[in-house]
């Protein structure tokens, strides 16, 4: 809670608010922010709401209504005795209440507050749809994991389930099995106890203890994520031709070297940009939405070293943050139109997907050659443009791999998206703080993480249930597989919200980042 607070504070010094302290002898807190211009209830509630995603002990519910919500003044008596005292200087805080808060300064506060704010709005649009949902006939939603998945609110409060957890050294350790399990390193869990995860840090008795502990306690869980499960023994090994499913030979990944992946690779990106670019945006919407595929194929062969894909479509489904139909449906269109760099060469069968190979067709090979590589690297779609947009990607990656600082209209030329929605992607960009305007073109703004960016608007979150989702489905899949084991599987053993949830390491590199979500996915 004093974190929390001291968060909160820190915020509201950088947009220049003046606030007023105070705290309860039950250890609550209080900030008071006084504003010369009166706003709506609905206003108001908006702003606290998009707080609480920053500070999670703070209580929105005095603002969630128009008739309740009351609160202790400095000074009142409280209810376990004593008072409620003030911490601001009496003279700070009466120069405060005279003064207030302007318009502007509480624009300031919006704009600091934008990705909470637009998270907070998707959540609540999500919570609408999931009520509807579960009001319908026969309708019971399954939630994937999230930021309420029961393990990650074990990290972030320090609360655990005394029914599941005989003690804190229990749910602690359950905590650290699933960060192991999710690639996660000791530094990393280090950081995020000071950070988002403060919970963690307080199932231990205190800084000794955890100095103690913890190492012993990671080197246990990595231990125990390690353990192979133990093989069957008299099971058959050979193949029945028509039952058994066909083993990946790997195609042509054998006759070419990983370097000379990375060299394929540069040269497709050539040809997208020269070439299929634009060609693909003639096909409208469908055609962005190729556009970004073939990043992701190109983003999936540098990242693997491989030019066979012989994996499924729920794969690139995470890494674009689309359903995996649309890939799907996608998929054999991309082939139709690359012009020979995509060719099937094997159909699915049992738990094996359709296999692509990716080459460089004899009639590109000179406009490879004639044309230098691009500096910097090739996505799919990057986690936080999968609540900004597949528009604001393209436009994000015009700026940053261009050689010079493009213009709007540079943009609207290069990408072939349009005037207007190039001035929405740029216009919320800047907002964000992603890009800024500099001798009239487009620049990045070096200090701002995607990452960190990603995660306060949730985006992570987004991808981590949807690759836990995922699981979920290929379990279900290899089980009707098997026999049609499904009707014999409890729920709970076919999906552990704690042990199934995944959890992406807090890797601020956008390309380590994508090696943990080709390799998750």
């Amino acid at each position: 809670m004093d974190d929390d607070a001291r968060r909160l504070g820190e915020l509201l010094g950088r947009c220049g608010i003046l606030y007023v302290e105070d705290y309860s002898p039950s250890g609550g807190r209080h900030l008071y922010i006084p504003l010369v211009e009166r706003v709506t209830a609905a206003e108001a509630r908006e702003v606290v709401e998009a707080m609480t995603l920053l500070a999670p002990s703070l209580d929105p519910g005095p603002h969630q209504n128009v008739t309740d919500g009351c609160i202790r003044v400095p000074g009142s008596a409280h209810k376990s005795g004593g008072h409620q005292i003030l911490t601001t200087p009496l003279s700070t805080a009466y120069d405060t209440l005279r003064r207030r808060n302007d318009a502007e300064t509480l624009n300031a506060l919006r704009r600091a507050l934008a990705p909470e704010l637009r998270r907070r709005r998707d959540l609540t649009a999500r919570s609408a749809r999931l009520a509807t949902l579960a009001a319908a006939p026969g309708g019971n939603p399954l939630t994937f994991g999230g930021s309420q998945s029961p393990l990650r609110v074990v990290a972030r409060t320090g609360l655990y389930d005394a029914n599941r957890y005989a003690s804190a050294s229990e749910a602690r350790l359950a905590v650290l099995n699933h960060f192991a399990s999710c690639g996660w390193t000791l530094e990393q869990v280090r950081n995020e106890m000071a950070g988002q995860f403060p919970g963690l840090a307080a199932l231990y008795k205190g800084k000794d203890h955890t100095d103690r502990l913890l190492d012993q306690e990671w080197t246990n869980a990595c231990g125990w994520v390690q353990k192979k499960p133990p093989t069957k023994t008299g099971a058959n090994s050979f193949l029945i031709n028509d039952t058994s499913p066909p083993k990946p030979t790997g195609g042509a990944a054998k006759y070419i070297s990983k370097a000379g992946v990375h060299q394929l690779v540069n040269d497709l990106e050539n040809v997208l940009y020269a070439v299929l670019d634009h060609r693909l945006k003639e096909r409208g919407r469908e055609g962005l939405s190729l556009r970004l595929l073939l990043r992701a194929v190109l983003g999936y062969m540098r990242t693997m070293e491989t030019d066979l894909l012989d994996v499924g479509c729920r794969t690139f489904a995470g890494a674009l943050g689309k359903h995996h139909g649309t890939v799907a449906r996608l998929l054999p269109a991309l082939q139709a139109a690359s012009d020979g760099i995509l060719t099937k060469v094997s159909d699915a069968r049992g738990r094996n997907a359709d296999a692509y190979l990716v080459q460089l067709p004899p009639h590109f090979e000179q406009l490879a050659r004639d044309l230098s590589w691009r500096p910097g690297k090739i996505y799919g779609i990057r986690p936080v443009f999968r609540v900004l947009g597949d528009v604001a990607a393209l436009t994000y990656e015009c700026i940053e791999r261009g050689r010079v600082s493009p213009t709007t209209a540079d943009i609207v030329r290069s990408t072939g998206l349009s005037r207007s929605a190039v001035d929405k992607a740029v216009a919320e960009m800047a907002t964000h703080n992603m890009i800024q305007r500099s001798h009239g073109g487009w620049t990045l703004v070096a200090a701002t993480s995607l990452i960190a960016l990603a995660r306060r608007l949730g985006a992570l979150d987004d991808a981590a249930e949807q690759i836990t989702r995922h699981r979920l489905q290929r379990a279900r899949w290899h089980a009707w597989l098997d026999r049609h084991l499904v009707p014999e599987l409890t729920e709970n053993e076919m999906y552990d919200a704690e042990a199934d949830t995944h959890w992406f390491p807090p890797d601020e590199d956008d390309g380590t980042y994508a090696g943990h979500l080709w390799m998750a996915a």
